[in-house]
């Protein structure tokens, strides 16, 4: 029976460990925080209760490998879409279904260029499950791969999400819907891979899905299975470095001074954090140089009832360029608050997370990440984030949705909110920015793996369980 050592107790971390210890392995995980679940936290007050991480569950089938007694419901649409001319088209797992809405909403041509558009993602999307979302991959083994000639071209290597776009989509509308999946792995469409038409196609030919009580509820699932297969969970327990020599990982060592030797060592922190700070590395932290967007939210406790919002909608600006020039800003200028941003907003008609007569509304808007240099705002700044907070609801107001009378109350999570909370370097809510290829799942030295938003395959709830699955099938078994 193998010692394995588990850093970090979010869903990456969890999931690793679940399956090793069902493995066969003996397991330890040891979170810095008080709480497990690393980004997808649950914040609750007078009632209200709140994710305040991911709030949308896609590809459920992972979980369901997990074994976690959960009962996703689906949802429809799975996101409301309301464009600056004020249409609103409402999207579905449905394909027949979503082109009728299409058609009703933008005309019978912008349905017949998604149809063509959905047949190209659904190529990408199975080249990238068969061959890359569910392997370890690098950048020599990427090189290797013998890719067929239709799923290469699919892919369309160097060319970005916002050509396909351009290329099959003549509506602006549905441009700007497509742009939208570029931020799910935290990156500019206009340099994003094409490859990345994968996200909408999972989205939607898999459906969105909606846990009741919120997505916490997984946390608290995966925290109980672990329990249950074995593991045992350390909290409040900061680890200050990985011990290896030339060989091979030797364990960890503690803030306390604590030493614990361990055979394998799976990192679910940051992969920036892990080079950086844990396992200097100098040559690996030119990949992770390229960080992923951060969020700004409000938590909302909204009095009455607000039917013209689905579970989740997502109000676009008149420019969307300008939210990713502020954002990723070009030479010589410096990255800003979005003035007029897309608005994202969760309302979860689920009375488990609200009190009677109220809404809970978690409120994203996509932001520079935290920090002082040209690429970052420094989120600490006095004032900032209340007038920040000001200005987003005075937006969802000039957008039709004006609940300026009705807070209960208003809270505000920064990037450096995040930053602190979940050790996450510049509260970047993907780690490294999108694209097909991340840091790898195996460390520079034998025994050490990854898992996580950071590493590949990607950001999101589905790839960091994924992430979980190739290293515990690298692992393997005890010898």
């Amino acid at each position: 029976m193998s010692e394995i050592v588990v850093i970090g107790a979010g869903v990456g971390g969890m999931a690793a460990a679940l399956r090793l210890a069902r493995a066969g392995h003996r397991v330890t995980v040891y979170e810095r925080s008080a709480e497990v679940g690393g980004k997808l936290a649950v914040y609750e007050r007078d009632g209200f209760r709140f994710d305040t991480g991911p709030s949308l569950l896609t590809l459920p089938q992972v979980f369901e490998e997990l074994e976690l007694g959960l009962e996703p419901v689906p949802l429809d649409p799975v996101v409301r879409h309301v464009f600056p001319d004020g249409t609103v088209l409402d999207s579905s797992s449905d394909h027949g279904v979503f082109l009728e809405r299409i058609g009703a909403a933008l005309g019978p041509e912008a349905a017949a260029d998604w149809d063509r558009f959905w047949r190209r993602a659904a190529r990408i999307w199975r080249a990238s499950w068969d061959s890359v979302l569910r392997r370890p991959v690098s950048a020599a083994s990427l090189a290797r791969m013998s890719w067929r000639v239709p799923d290469l071209l699919a892919i369309a290597p160097g060319r970005s999400l916002r050509s396909l776009g351009r290329r099959h989509l003549r509506d602006p509308r549905l441009r700007m819907m497509l742009d939208r999946y570029a931020t799910y792995t935290g990156t500019d469409p206009r340099r994003a891979p094409a490859a990345l038409a994968a996200i909408p196609y999972a989205e939607l030919a898999h459906g969105g899905w909606y846990l009741p009580g919120g997505l916490g509820t997984l946390s608290g699932a995966l925290r109980a299975e672990i329990d249950r297969a074995g593991v045992r969970v350390v909290t409040r327990a900061e680890v200050a470095a990985v011990q290896a020599d030339d060989q091979r990982v030797r364990g960890i060592l503690l803030s306390s001074g604590e030493h614990v030797p361990a055979d394998v060592v799976v990192s679910n922190v940051d992969a920036l954090t892990l080079y950086r700070d844990l396992l200097p590395s100098p040559g690996r932290l030119t990949g992770l140089a390229d960080r992923s967007l951060g969020g700004f939210v409000l938590l909302l406790g909204v009095r009455g009832h607000t039917p013209e919002l689905a579970h989740h909608t997502v109000f676009f600006p008149r420019d969307y360029d300008a939210e990713f020039d502020a954002i990723f800003p070009g030479p010589g200028r410096r990255a800003r608050p979005v003035d007029d941003p897309a608005v994202f907003v969760t309302r979860a008609d689920d009375p488990a997370v609200h009190p009677a007569g109220g809404e809970a509304w978690f409120v994203l808007v996509n932001t520079p990440r935290h920090g002082t240099g040209w690429s970052a705002v420094d989120w600490r700044r006095p004032g900032l984030a209340d007038a920040y907070a000001d200005r987003i609801l005075s937006v969802l107001a000039q957008r039709g949705v004006d609940v300026r009378d009705r807070l209960e109350f208003v809270e505000t999570r920064t990037p450096a909110d995040l930053a602190e909370s979940a050790a996450a370097p510049g509260g970047a809510i993907y780690g490294t920015a999108g694209g097909l290829l991340r840091p790898a799942n195996r460390g520079p030295v034998a025994g050490l793996h990854l898992v996580g938003g950071s590493v590949h395959p990607g950001g999101g709830l589905p790839m960091v369980a994924l992430s979980a699955r190739i290293v515990a099938d690298e692992i393997g078994p005890p010898r």
